[in-house]
């Protein structure tokens, strides 16, 4: 199968053919349908992140069940399925309390004298990142990385909902709780800030107020559900925010993984209120509050992959697209082929665009 792989941090993805093994007891093939391109991937291909290499990134996928492993019980061949960077082993600690994106999933993986997934013609082993390597034409991952949908959802769509829209989405029902009336601002207008956006409306937030330094997605912002817009870059953005809510707001959420971005957030809360960090800050960054932050009830806390329980809430986040609630055609910019990869994060990295998706023929 063709394969984008990653041979050298800082360098593009490379086209390559590379063989991928047959499922194991509890390991689902899938042939990828579609993968979306997320700055998380960026942070891996450009270093700030390490990981072993070689090694094939994308993880924000949909596709078909193509063969299933003799143990597999959740999914059959010729399902539609999602993926799940969050592998989860179903008994530990997290899963048991039904935080299973927190899951380590030690159990998900082949062990380590185990025949790799994925390998090169010569035998050499490929890496497989965040348990999917998904910028292939097949992926082989374990059962619980996946979650079967409604044939109905367009895969091309259904990608995104594998980690921007579940992200963001399950970030304002799960880990926020937003209730009908609370103001919500979100700082970063991608794929992840624009699902929160679009979730946000749809939990019946009162103000919804986007933050971006780009006219274009502070405009994509407004068509996805929010009230009101600032430039993110200016000087006095969180006072802007506080004078539209008349004393900041009860959520405020940071979705690009900006120093500056998180300082935002937390200026931007009223009393009691409580900022919420989703992007990939530098490794070395940390994000706080001050005393009289703490003394005015304020709260900070981080979130992965918007805490969400993955096969109970992706099957939502389809219902909601397929109800006409959930706009993830505005979400997508683009779909382009595999051979584009590298010029899809080109356009990345001028941050004037959504989603680009890749489409396998």
């Amino acid at each position: 199968m063709k394969a984008a792989v990653l041979i050298e941090a800082g360098k593009p993805l490379e086209i390559e053919d590379v063989i991928i093994s047959k499922p194991g007891p509890h390991e689902v093939l899938i042939r990828t349908a579609a993968c979306g391109l997320c700055h998380s991937d960026l942070h891996f291909i450009d270093g700030s992140y390490p990981h072993p290499l070689p090694a094939i990134p994308g993880h924000e996928a949909a596709g078909i069940v193509e063969a299933i492993g003799s143990e597999v019980r959740t999914v059959a061949v010729g399902d539609a399925v999602i993926s799940c960077l969050s592998a989860f082993c179903g008994h530990c600690e997290f899963c048991v309390t039904g935080r299973m994106s927190l899951c380590l999933g030690a159990d998900t993986r082949r062990a380590a004298d185990d025949a790799p997934r994925i390998a090169r013609p010569d035998g050499t082993p490929v890496l497989q990142m965040l348990n999917l390597s998904a910028f292939a034409e097949q992926m082989l991952i374990h059962e619980h990385a996946c979650v079967r949908i409604d044939p109905d959802m367009p895969l091309d769509r259904a990608a995104v909902i594998g980690c921007a829209v579940t992200t963001g989405a399950g970030t304002i029902f799960n880990a926020c709780n937003v209730t009908p009336g609370e103001t919500v601002a979100v700082v970063g207008c991608g794929g992840v800030g624009l699902a929160t956006i679009n979730a946000a409306k749809i939990a019946g937030a009162s103000r919804i107020i986007a933050a971006d330094p780009v006219p274009e997605k502070r405009e994509l912002a407004l068509k996805l559900g929010a009230t009101d817009v600032v430039d993110a870059m200016d000087d006095d953005a969180a006072a802007q925010i506080a004078e539209i809510t008349k004393g900041g707001v009860d959520h405020a959420i940071e979705a690009v993984g900006r120093p500056g971005s998180g300082e935002l957030a937390v200026g931007s809360l009223k009393r009691g209120g409580t900022a919420t960090i989703l992007g990939m800050m530098p490794l070395d960054h940390k994000v706080g509050l001050g005393a009289m932050d703490l003394l005015a009830g304020k709260k900070l806390q981080g979130v992965l992959m918007g805490a969400t329980r993955f096969p109970v809430d992706i099957p939502r986040l389809v219902d909601f697209y397929l109800r006409g609630m959930l706009d993830l055609d505005s979400i997508v910019a683009e779909t382009i082929p595999l051979e584009q990869i590298n010029d899809g994060f080109e356009k990345m990295k001028k941050g004037d665009a959504a989603r680009s998706v890749i489409t396998f023929g």
